[in-house]
């Protein structure tokens, strides 16, 4: 076994914890930066222009977050490509700095780690310890979008969590409403509950049926809904409050059931919340990734209390780079600083911590949005730095 095989076997390994220490987080965290650091070269490059090095990156959090949009400007890898290696594709179109391609690409030679980490997480967060459920998938299939990380992702969810009955409503025909009303049907009729899981655009698309054919369902209880992604120009855009209010509405599953997934094709894990009964919801990951609220251009983590950049430090992502500069905003979500109305209490997986006690190791957070105005320069900036620094 090379030494790769060796990275990612205890990578594997540490996956299937059930949790880890600080101490045991930074040990893997820093094995992972020595060995991208020394076969990366545009981020090596990047590094040292920042001045890091493998003798004064102690921790996680000093690792140099690479801007988001760095794998639009250039391959991030450090195994060497191969016939054999899957390509998620962005969807993105534009680029904020000169010179980058259309789509970001990330690589993976082995989908291994990619897929344990959404099984572990995805089984925890939405599944909530059932085994299978029948499923609805309102996104293509693997066939119709290979480069697409949430069509492998939906793959996923419905062939290891899903019934043989499981199957896709959106194909490159359109959405069949008709094959899904009879799906959610069955699902009243013999009191199973059913899961719906798809890019938040095509939920609207679905309500908008329904609300035009004067329709609704009662689901099951322990019938759940995952949204994800937004609405992309994909259809009408609606305000949370709204979006979940009709979803509930128009299946009848409770608002606590309707869970939003956040992640990216430039990670390899996702961060859930535990429902949207009250909004903005708190994401949170699992043990394997970390998250900081940063000042874009410098890196420096921002006061308690103020909003911020979001960094992720995800240790599935073993072959491009760990630690990546988002240009989503964030809030932690300590009782301090929660929202009115909001517990400060959390159950659920965590069963009951404090939030800010997590958040200090990089656990919960509020999503805000994009980055606009300053911060958004302030991405753009720490783009053009990296493309500078990858080309010195």
């Amino acid at each position: 076994m090379d030494k790769a095989d060796l990275l990612v076997a205890d990578l594997l390994a540490f996956i299937s914890m059930d949790a880890c220490t600080d101490d045991q987080f930074d040990q893997l965290a820093l094995r992972l930066f020595a060995h991208q650091y020394e076969s990366n070269t545009p981020f090596r490059s990047f590094c040292q222009r920042r001045g890091a090095t493998l003798r004064n990156v102690k921790t996680w959090s000093d690792i140099p977050a690479v801007p988001i949009d760095a794998f639009k400007a250039m391959e991030l890898r450090s195994e060497p490509a191969s016939p054999a290696e899957r390509v998620f594709m962005t969807s993105g179109t534009t680029g904020q700095a000169k010179g980058l391609a259309a789509r970001g690409r990330h690589f993976h030679p082995k989908l291994e780690v990619y897929d344990l980490s959404m099984t572990r997480n995805f089984a925890q967060r939405f599944m909530r310890g059932v085994e299978r459920l029948p499923m609805g998938v309102l996104f293509p299939d693997e066939q119709a979008m290979p480069n697409s990380s949430l069509a492998h992702y939906l793959a996923l969810a419905k062939s290891e969590f899903g019934t043989a009955d499981s199957r896709y409503f959106l194909t490159p025909e359109g959405l069949d409403m008709a094959g899904l009303c009879a799906a959610l049907e069955e699902a009243e009729r013999t009191g199973r509950p059913y899961a719906l899981l798809g890019a938040s655009f095509s939920l609207v698309h679905v309500m908008d049926a329904l609300r035009a054919e004067g329709r609704s369902f009662r689901l099951p209880a322990g019938s759940r809904i995952l949204d994800t992604g937004g609405y992309k120009g994909q259809s009408r855009e609606l305000p949370l409050e709204e979006f979940y209010a009709d979803l509930s509405q128009l299946l009848d599953v409770p608002r606590t059931h309707c869970i939003n997934m956040y992640g990216m094709t430039e990670l390899s894990t996702q961060f859930y919340d535990d429902g949207n009964a009250t909004l903005p919801s708190v994401k949170s990951g699992p043990h394997w990734i970390r998250s900081r609220l940063v000042e874009p251009i410098t890196g420096r983590s921002v006061a308690p209390g103020e909003r911020g950049i979001l960094v992720h430090c995800d240790l599935a992502n073993y072959n491009a780079v760990t630690t990546i500069l988002t240009e989503d905003v964030g809030l932690w979500a300590d009782g301090d600083f929660l929202p009115p109305g909001r517990p400060k209490e959390k159950s659920g997986p965590l069963g009951g911590q404090r939030l800010h006690e997590v958040s200090e190791r990089g656990g919960h957070f509020l999503l805000l949005g994009r980055a606009e105005g300053a911060a958004a320069k302030g991405c753009s900036l720490a783009v053009e730095e990296f493309v500078k620094a990858a080309a010195a």
